[in-house]
């Protein structure tokens, strides 16, 4: 089933365990939408052929019942209130409204500005250095050299490793202008917005390497803003992070 709708919607292949409410709800409103256009345009070409001015040369000034019309439109209300309450709502609720909690959840920050990503991990001790503007002249991430707590974190630019199968929870904030962290595979969205931190989380349940586009038109090197998130096995993950411990790029 999940082939055919593909092959009627295409979108980029799922690589995330939450994308899959996502989808479905994607897949009922573009049905609601084909419906009504189907339906709407049939009815257009049967009024341009029963009332043409041929056929009808003289309007007819009395009013005709039609009930049709009313059943048309309180199937369109319903569809949409079972849509908004049985699918949108409880979507909102899970994937929006709330941030999962647990001790087997990874944490990533991110630090957008024109026009690149940077990422920062903690490192193997588990808990993310200080960061201060102050310190922005020497590092992009303005982490502070003195906080023990950063002496082992990670940070790259444009590149995040992720293990598979373990939701990762990811901080966004921005260094200059609003910024949109997209991830289509993830079918993950989320606006960032300076002086602010906003969350996206996800499951990524594939190996593989996909895309983060900047979704928001953030200056002249916005087409440029790209970044990759390689999901990697768990040992894999594991043996980067011992590697790159204390590495700042």
């Amino acid at each position: 089933m999940d082939n055919i709708l593909q092959k009627l919607l295409p979108m980029q292949p799922l690589a995330s365990v939450e994308g899959r409410d996502n989808d479905t709800l994607m897949y009922l409103i573009h049905g609601l939408v084909l419906v009504l256009f189907v339906g709407w345009a049939i009815y257009y070409i049967v009024v341009l052929i029963k009332f043409r001015e041929t056929k009808n040369s003289k309007a007819a000034e009395s009013h005709v019942a039609h009930t049709v019309s009313s059943y048309v439109e309180w199937f369109v209300v319903v569809a949409e209130i079972v849509l908004l309450f049985a699918f949108s709502i409880p979507f909102w609720a899970v994937h929006q409204a709330s941030v999962p909690e647990g001790k087997n959840i990874m944490e990533v920050k991110v630090v957008a500005q024109q026009f690149a990503w940077n990422v920062h991990y903690a490192g193997p001790d588990g808990r993310f250095g200080r960061a201060s503007a102050r310190f922005l002249e020497d590092n992009p991430l303005g982490l502070d050299p003195s906080d023990p707590d950063g002496k082992d974190d990670i940070t790259t630019m444009n590149q995040v490793y992720l293990p598979v199968n373990k939701t990762v929870i990811f901080r966004l904030t921005s260094k200059d202008v609003i910024h949109s962290f997209g991830v289509p595979a993830m079918r993950v969205k989320q606006d960032i917005i300076p002086g602010m931190t906003t969350s996206a989380w996800f499951t990524p349940n594939k190996i593989g390497q996909y895309e983060i586009a900047c979704s928001q038109l953030c200056g002249v090197g916005h087409y440029r803003m790209r970044g990759i998130i390689n999901v990697v096995a768990q040992a894999d993950f594991d043996q980067w992070i011992a590697q790159n411990k204390g590495i700042h790029d």
